[in-house]
């Protein structure tokens, strides 16, 4: 399993940094796309899609991915809105009462808000070339959360964060991880990689609520896979499982990082 993980690692690795520095503007959107696009299928599997309804639930949202990409649309501050309050409020809530999904308007709803956001915000954040390390740091931000959190959560966990949910979870992971991310911080606000300007208390405080969400988002989908009876979203990635195994967190964090650039102005 190990070796499976590396090798997949290391392939996927030099893809993605390629395309990210790399890649013209319209390729980056294709290439992120297929991403969402791939997410999308994971969880219409997850909430027990037929075949035949996923594949139009995917046509669907890919129609309308093109169409705004040609016609250069951008969300609106309301959406934006929305999605803030899908993160902050929605899912704490759904992890709280641990609500599970049918394939009904519910699931499409739910779906596309995972799914769009997530692909506007790769696009916006990385309008050119120029702006990859600026995109990348926040990504970083996600992996350090969760690379010291497991530290951590090893070394000192003894207080589930949610036990019936993701058992290998721990405050003292949490914590750790936060506290890992408020150097990185530090050090992505000293090198000016944030796209707006803040205060360093502010880029501090950024990063908290961030990685608050980052395990939010993580926590979902760990719910949404325990609902489904299932240990990952799909096995397209050889030792790492699915594609919304390897994202989960990322969506939560881009997609509310652009919502607050967006909100700000």
């Amino acid at each position: 399993m190990l070796k499976q993980r590396v090798i997949t690692a290391l392939i996927l690795l030099p893809i993605m940094l390629g395309m990210l520095y790399q890649a013209s503007d319209g390729l980056w959107a294709i290439f992120c796309g297929l991403i969402a696009l791939l997410v999308l299928w994971e969880y219409g599997r997850l909430c027990g899609m037929a075949k035949t309804q996923n594949h139009h639930f995917l046509a669907a949202t890919a129609v309308f991915g093109i169409t705004a990409y040609a016609g250069d649309w951008m969300l609106p501050t309301i959406s934006w809105l929305m999605v803030l309050a899908f993160w902050f409020v929605i899912m704490p809530l759904w992890l709280y009462k641990k609500w599970t999904l049918k394939p009904d308007w519910k699931a499409y709803v739910t779906g596309l808000m995972l799914a769009l956001p997530f692909w506007f915000a790769l696009t916006g954040l990385r309008p050119d070339g120029e702006s990859a390390s600026s995109l990348l740091a926040i990504m970083g931000l996600v992996w350090v959360a969760d690379i010291f959190a497991y530290f951590f959560g090893k070394a000192f966990g003894k207080r589930k964060l949610a036990p019936s949910i993701s058992p290998g979870k721990s405050w003292e992971g949490a914590i750790g991880g936060a506290a890992c991310v408020t150097v990185y911080m530090l050090w992505v606000w000293s090198a000016g990689w944030l796209a707006f300007d803040v205060s360093w208390p502010g880029a501090i405080l950024i990063g908290w609520v961030l990685t608050a969400v980052s395990i939010g988002g993580d926590l979902l989908e760990s719910w949404f896979k325990r609902s489904a009876n299932v240990k990952d979203s799909s096995h397209l990635l050889p030792g790492h499982g699915g594609v919304f195994d390897r994202v989960d967190s990322l969506i939560a964090v881009l997609s509310v990082y652009a919502a607050i650039m967006a909100i700000l102005g």
